[in-house]
């Protein structure tokens, strides 16, 4: 029995931030889209994380060809839920009425879509359940201080993925998951009640500590996966990684040794989504039509903890 992408949703904002507004925090168009890879970002007006993540989810769901009544578990990754309790894969359940299933959310902020997809994989692969909603969802735009320059790398949005079973020679061939607890301090948010739009606690960086270790890490990730499954990278059509910057993903691309052009890219329209980011970019480039001819592609993400990790998926 094996593992397969069975249907793919994404919800994003419609409010659109341009780089033209972080002129007043002392950035410019030209350095962040050079250097960061991002034009706009969708922001949050009135909507929750559990908001984006049910239109996400309800897409994917009827992408699938499934109801909400055929979704055994339901997992979201966030790190921004509506609520310290209950979990935002609470309100997820309730507003996409998939009330046959259990639920509860992973945090591993920029990797969460990766580990949630992972945990879902054991539950089918064992035979516990046939359907699963995974949902990676944020909205840092609650947890951004709009006053620093740091602000413009973020923006809010869901991506949605239900795996399912099937006996097809295809889906997830391999998935490994790294993490470093000395790193923990990269990158943290210290406020208790994320979506308190009173809240003055903002997530802080240390974007040279980011990069450095993203570019150490991932790179060690994908070559330990491919060798492990005995892979080369040449067989690879398409990287769908997580969207941190450009920059970091051309010296990932660089050191691993595939041309720049099978890496996907959405940053430009949508920034860095955090933990929807590879749920989300995986939707948007189905959508695209790119992994028509594709048959083995890798994801790959990094993300606060220090965590991150990669997977091998056999699209067709």
């Amino acid at each position: 029995m094996n593992v397969f992408i069975n249907g793919t949703g994404m919800c994003v904002p419609k409010k659109i931030i341009s780089n033209l507004y972080f002129e007043k925090v002392g950035s410019s168009d030209n350095w962040i889209f050079n250097n960061l890879g991002i034009k706009e970002r969708r922001i949050t007006v009135n909507e929750s994380t559990s908001d984006l993540a049910s239109m996400a989810g309800i897409e994917a769901i009827s992408n699938a060809g499934l109801t909400p009544d055929d979704i055994e578990l339901i997992i979201v990754a966030t790190s921004t839920p509506d609520k310290q309790a209950p979990s935002c894969a609470s309100y997820v359940q309730n507003k996409i009425k998939a009330f046959n299933a259990g639920a509860f959310d992973i945090s591993a902020v920029c990797t969460g879509a990766l580990y949630a997809l992972s945990v879902a994989y054991q539950f089918i692969k064992t035979g516990t359940y046939k359907n699963v909603l995974v949902i990676g969802a944020d909205t840092f735009s609650k947890v951004t201080d709009w006053k620093r320059r740091d602000s413009v790398f973020f923006g809010d949005g869901a991506g949605a993925i239900v795996l399912s079973q099937t006996e097809e020679n295809k889906g997830f061939i391999d998935f490994n998951l790294f993490s470093d607890g000395r790193g923990a301090e990269i990158f943290t948010i210290e406020n208790k009640e994320p979506q308190n739009s009173e809240s003055k606690s903002y997530f802080h960086m240390d974007g040279k500590g980011i990069y450095q270790g993203a570019t150490t890490a991932v790179p060690k990730a994908i070559n330990k996966l491919l060798v492990k499954n005995n892979f080369s990278i040449d067989e690879i059509d398409l990287l769908i990684p997580h969207q941190p910057s450009i920059s970091i993903l051309k010296s990932i691309a660089k050191d691993i040794g595939l041309p720049f052009e099978k890496v996907f890219t959405n940053m430009d329209k949508y920034a860095n989504t955090s933990g929807a980011t590879v749920s989300l970019a995986y939707h948007d480039a189905l959508q695209k039509g790119l992994l028509k001819d594709a048959k083995y592609i890798l994801l790959a993400a990094v993300g606060s903890g220090m965590a991150w990790g990669s997977a091998l998926y056999k699209f067709q």
